[in-house]
């Protein structure tokens, strides 16, 4: 399939309108329905519980944003709910129940994390949370294994692949260097067939991402960006921006 037009409409608040001194923190209730109120799109990650359930929080590890430490993926999913984000009030959602709330409000974009180790079972339980619900969805990852099996397991969900030109920190970074080289320059293409391309701004311009985007007309999001000025110089090279820290003009 192609990319829906409303993907490109309004830019995308990255985990959400988050403002941490304000309280609300990423991938939190809070910060979507500030989103929402923004009329802004939403992005938010997801990674698997132990009890296989799709959670809405970035980290692999939950020391960074919880009074927890430790794997998210070695905490059952009703732990993880009572745990407050940043100190406030909201707790980790499950995707199913971000979904819920959000409803068809404004689009969604999902980025499914990935360790890079072939477990495909938070792309799986993402697919079946969205199976039979009416809004505006989209996947993203930035492995290439997870986007081609999205294809074959979810071919109507639009589905795009993350993307960098070097890989110098993160799980990626461990991969041996002809992966990386099917990540930085597509070469997982044929497999993965992404209805958008979702490229690090300070990237831009680079073959990767101009190449789907005047060839074969496949939009390209760029990220995160932080300002008007990175706005405007990302602008001529991608259709969409996600956000955090400014509201774009």
């Amino acid at each position: 399939m192609s990319a829906p037009a409303w993907l490109t409409e309004r830019p995308i608040a990255h985990r959400g309108l988050h403002v941490p001194d304000e309280g609300r923190f990423e991938n939190t209730l809070s910060a979507a329905e500030a989103a929402i109120a923004g009329g802004f799109g939403i992005e938010c990650d997801v990674q698997i519980s132990a009890d296989g359930e799709a959670m809405v929080f970035h980290d692999h590890v939950l020391d960074r944003l919880t009074q927890a430490n430790g794997p998210v993926r070695e905490r059952k999913a009703a732990e993880l709910g009572e745990m407050q984000v940043g100190g406030s009030e909201d707790r980790i959602p499950t995707l199913a129940g971000f979904l819920d709330r959000i409803g068809d409000r404004t689009p969604l974009v999902i980025e499914i994390k990935s360790r890079f180790d072939g477990d495909d079972r938070l792309a799986r339980r993402t697919v079946e949370v969205l199976a039979g619900r009416r809004g505006r969805f989209a996947l993203k990852s930035f492995d290439p294994a997870i986007v081609g099996l999205l294809r074959r397991i979810a071919p109507d969900v639009p589905r795009g692949i993350v993307g960098q030109s070097r890989y110098d920190g993160g799980d990626a970074a461990q991969l041996p260097p002809e992966r990386l080289r099917e990540m930085t320059d597509l070469l997982h293409w044929d497999e993965t067939r992404p209805d958008f391309v979702s490229w690090r701004h300070l990237d831009l311009p680079c073959a990767a991402a101009f190449l789907p985007r005047q060839l074969a007309g496949v939009p390209v999001m760029t990220w995160t960006i932080r300002s008007q000025e990175q706005v405007q110089r990302a602008l001529p090279y991608a259709d969409q921006i996600v956000f955090e820290g400014f509201v774009p003009a």
